[in-house]
């Protein structure tokens, strides 16, 4: 068959080429081909994960380029073909594939570069380790490794290509400099990121940087931290590339499960505030506060604000330059925003559920209340519902941290394992847990208000005893839209969109997403399943 130039050379202008990566046998339906019409560029066959599909079957159900990937162990791959059956595979993929993936130096062979011309070569470079954290390492050690991945790329730039994929792991010797080298090359044929969760933010800004392409999965989000296709769409808006000037996030354990993302993007793209907001995957925050990665670095793009996630509240507190008073009283702080070169501190917890309630009728004061969970949104809650007016009492499940808390706030506190929701006015759930429930709902009182902070779909199973008792019941999407509007008024000094509603962020590009058959969040299955850490 004739080959196509893939144009990879070409100016990258405001948009970037989107490939979706097919890395599971469902990925090559028939549905799930035809529903990337009009949403991605090119399909990459993972061969080492799906075999060797037929050409002819995939153009008659994909309009767009496809590149060939076989992708050994030795780069972060399955196949465990030797070298002949390799060799034989890659040449066969040449006579019918726009792009064929070369890995470097292993591919770099007479015979496959004879058959592969420039124009239809992908040399890439994976490896595999450690995926790290995104705690990054100090800027001395970012230079110094941006320098030698600058050199990894000239052996690899021997070669002439289409393009150049650089992959080393999060938290490696060269991870966290990987967006530092498409600043340093400005060249538009060579992309780089890190892999696993914690560069997953790489990716996302990749093509912002210089990068052409931005990789999503048909299907669900793998263990290499590519998403899917329709996050991709419905939380960062690819393939279009608005300007940037700047940059937010979410900074926790696993914030990859979060909507925040989605809900901040969906606002600045109305509003046409040039930035974007991420996801950094930390476990030490301190550390990444202090030694974390040179942001402003990134072509004018420096860190403007964070939302913080457990267990790092408390930590969040004490880099801040100024506090708000809340923040200082419950002794956590779950945002952080740069304001005329300072670091403020706030907790938006406490305004989350006081909107929550009072959008559901509901007036906390003279109410007999208790608050389980002693984390930062535990206290922040129980701080402001006591200065409304309610009688608070704290239940957590470690004493040492719920004595800390009631010591902090001069409130009472009682051990879960001894705690009953039996004679309190209003039940709040302020920790993580979704898939059970904390207490036993059927022993509340019968007309309790049950306020959860934390979100899932389906429901978590709190709300979903709740439903089941008839109790009147606030769940936590009402308090994550209440608080993703205060965080971003904050941030930004601008107002949500009063046209971007909670059903329309968080389920219509969603819904719009499956409309192609995608998937747009993380788990094993295709659902939408979402969550949040409360506390």
């Amino acid at each position: 068959m004739a080959r196509v130039t893939s144009g990879y050379g070409a100016a990258l202008g405001r948009r970037a080429r989107l490939v979706a990566v097919a890395a599971e046998p469902e990925d090559l339906t028939p549905r799930s081909l035809r529903g990337l019409a009009g949403v991605a560029d090119e399909l990459e066959v993972r061969a080492d994960l799906v075999g060797d599909p037929d050409p002819s079957w995939l153009r008659r159900n994909f309009r767009g380029q496809l590149t060939y990937s076989l992708r050994s162990a030795r780069h972060g791959g399955h196949s465990a073909a030797g070298p002949v059956e390799r060799r034989t595979r890659l040449l066969r993929a040449a006579d019918h594939y726009e792009l064929v993936d070369l890995e470097a130096m292993d591919d770099i062979q007479p015979e496959l570069l004879a058959a592969v011309p420039a124009r239809q070569r992908r040399v890439s470079w994976h490896t595999s380790g450690h995926a790290g954290t995104a705690e990054g390492r100090c800027r001395a050690e970012l230079r110094e490794a941006s320098g030698r991945l600058q050199e990894r790329f000239a052996a690899m730039a021997a070669v002439p290509a289409a393009l150049y994929l650089l992959v080393p792991p999060a938290g490696g010797q060269y991870g966290s400099a990987a967006p530092l080298l498409l600043t340093g090359l400005g060249r538009t044929d060579v992309t780089a990121f890190a892999s696993g969760p914690v560069g997953m933010w790489t990716r996302v800004l990749a093509p912002w940087l210089g990068a052409p392409v931005v990789f999503g999965r048909v299907g669900a989000p793998g263990e290499d931290g590519m998403p899917s296709v329709g996050r991709l769409l419905a939380d960062y808006g690819l393939p279009a590339l608005p300007p940037l000037s700047g940059l937010f996030g979410i900074a926790g354990r696993a914030p990859g499960r979060s909507l925040s993302p989605r809900l901040h993007n969906a606002a600045l793209r109305e509003l046409r505030l040039p930035a974007l907001y991420l996801p950094f995957q930390v476990d030490r925050f301190s550390r990444f506060w202090q030694w974390g990665f040179d942001f402003a670095s990134l072509g004018g793009m420096p860190l403007r604000g964070l939302t913080v996630t457990a267990p790092h509240k408390q930590s969040a507190l004490l880099v801040a330059d100024v506090a708000a008073p809340e923040a200082l009283e419950c002794g956590a702080a779950n945002l952080l925003w740069l304001d005329e070169g300072r670091w403020r501190a706030a907790t938006t917890d406490a305004v989350g559920a006081l909107r929550a309630l009072a959008l559901g009728g509901v007036d906390p004061s003279g109410r007999t209340t208790a608050v389980i969970g002693c984390g930062g949104a535990g206290r922040a809650v129980a701080w402001a519902l006591r200065e409304a007016g309610a009688g608070v009492t704290l239940v957590n499940r470690g004493i040492a941290h719920g004595l800390e808390a009631s010591s902090q706030l001069g409130l009472p506190y009682v051990p879960l394992s001894r705690f009953s929701p039996a004679g309190y006015d209003l039940l709040v759930h302020a920790t993580p847990l979704v898939e059970r429930e904390p207490f036993p709902v059927a022993a509340a009182d019968g007309d309790a208000v049950v306020l959860e902070m934390a979100y899932r779909d389906p429901p978590t199973a709190l709300t979903h005893a709740t439903r089941a008792r008839g109790l009147v019941g606030i769940d936590g999407w009402q308090v994550l839209f209440v608080e993703a509007c205060e965080q971003f008024r904050l941030m930004t000094g601008r107002s949500m969109p009063e046209t971007l509603s909670l059903r329309s962020i968080c389920f219509g590009l969603a819904e719009q997403a499956a409309g192609h058959g995608l998937t747009v969040s993380g788990g094993s299955t295709r659902t939408h399943r979402v969550g949040r850490e409360a506390s």
